[in-house]
């Protein structure tokens, strides 16, 4: 993925959820949105650099968008509205061994009458359901871990994979990590025990689970090589 334009900027501060806000080079401070619903646990730290894009759209209340933080000299990505689009280009790619080369790809499929799920992937005769999670958090002594936050929705996404399996299909939940710094991925049990249960439960069942790590660089982010997955409880 491409990145333009982006601007440089200091984090000052969070608030309402989906605000912050940046000082720029020239001291001014500006509001920008934060297109991310999840805590950022270990990124919001003041005085941590930011980069920030701006919209076309003159329309927007708030035309700046926070797309990544500096935490002990990584970028981390944290806009999740480019993370499905990270993984379609590592699907596209072949980049994703466990699928390799994909047929066919379909966005935002409906699995229920309340639910969609990121993707369906169909490669020969094979339809495989895919969830995709953003994964910006780093913890002892590298674990990549997720959720920063308590998830019921999360959840609810791993028994609906965990039901089309038992369907006959294949279904995958992919964790992207936005940052360099993770050296293997593993549940946050310590944030949400039960999204840590439930996600060994449906791997039981049959759900696989990836984990890829994204080189986030200024001029562009890329999903490059996979990561080690450990369920061992740690709680």
């Amino acid at each position: 993925m491409i990145l333009q334009d982006l601007q440089a900027a200091t984090f000052i501060k969070r608030y309402k959820r989906f605000l912050v806000d940046v000082e720029r080079a020239d001291g001014s401070v500006l509001t920008v949105h934060c297109p991310n619903t999840g805590s950022m646990r270990g990124c919001l730290t003041p005085g941590n650099k930011v980069m920030i894009s701006c919209a076309e759209n003159p329309k927007r209340k708030y035309p700046h968008t926070l797309e990544m933080i500096e935490v002990d000299g990584y970028w981390v990505g944290i806009n999740t509205m480019r993370t499905n689009h990270l993984v379609r280009e590592a699907l596209e790619a072949g980049i994703v061994v466990e699928l390799g080369r994909v047929d066919r790809i379909q966005a935002e499929v409906k699995v229920s009458k309340q639910s969609r799920l990121d993707f369906l992937v169909v490669k020969g005769n094979e339809n495989i359901y895919l969830e995709v999670k953003n994964c910006t958090l780093v913890e002892d002594a590298g674990a990549a871990m997720f959720p920063d936050a308590v998830t019921a929705r999360g959840t609810k996404h791993l028994l609906e994979l965990a039901d089309l399996v038992e369907q006959g299909a294949r279904a995958m939940i992919f964790f992207c990590v936005q940052r360099q710094d993770g050296n293997f991925f593993a549940p946050a049990d310590h944030i949400d025990s039960l999204y840590g249960k439930t996600l060994r439960a449906v791997v039981a069942r049959g759900v696989e689970i990836v984990a890829y790590e994204a080189q986030v660089g200024l001029k562009e982010i890329t999903i490059k090589n996979g990561l080690q997955v450990r369920l061992e409880s740690n709680g």
